[in-house]
């Protein structure tokens, strides 16, 4: 991949996040301060426009991969997926045995960063 397209979706990724965390610090603003019930709800799911724009960003990048990096990225992601199913199936049963519920909050990070190790390995295993 050439290094521009990688700086074009840091670039995009960067300002999907970013408008993520200033609609997060808005919506828990409004919600702290007594944002009528009607506009509970959409305030609430604000944040997730930017998501969207983020998730745009990233299949955006994909699809400018060549096949070898989007290999390489198909065994991350399959990864991540597989490894999260069963983290939290285990975490779901340990709750049954007494262990603290854990909030849907908890998915995205373990997700994150089983793709991070995922893409590491994929990136050693094929320059191999």
């Amino acid at each position: 991949m050439k290094l521009q397209q990688f700086q074009r979706y840091l670039v995009e990724l960067g300002l999907a996040l970013g408008l993520y965390a200033a609609l997060l610090a808005v919506s828990v603003f409004l919600l702290r301060h007594g944002v009528s019930a009607a506009w509970r709800v959409p305030v609430s799911v604000m944040p997730v426009a930017a998501l969207g724009l983020a998730a745009w960003a990233i299949i955006r990048h994909l699809n400018r991969c060549d096949e070898m990096q989007r290999r390489m990225q198909f065994d991350a992601i399959s990864a991540a997926f597989l490894g999260t199913a069963l983290i939290s199936m285990c975490y779901g049963f340990l709750e049954n045995a007494g262990f603290p519920r854990l909030s849907m909050f908890a998915v995205w990070p373990v997700m994150a960063a089983l793709w991070a190790a995922g893409s590491i390995v994929s990136m050693v295993r094929y320059r191999a």
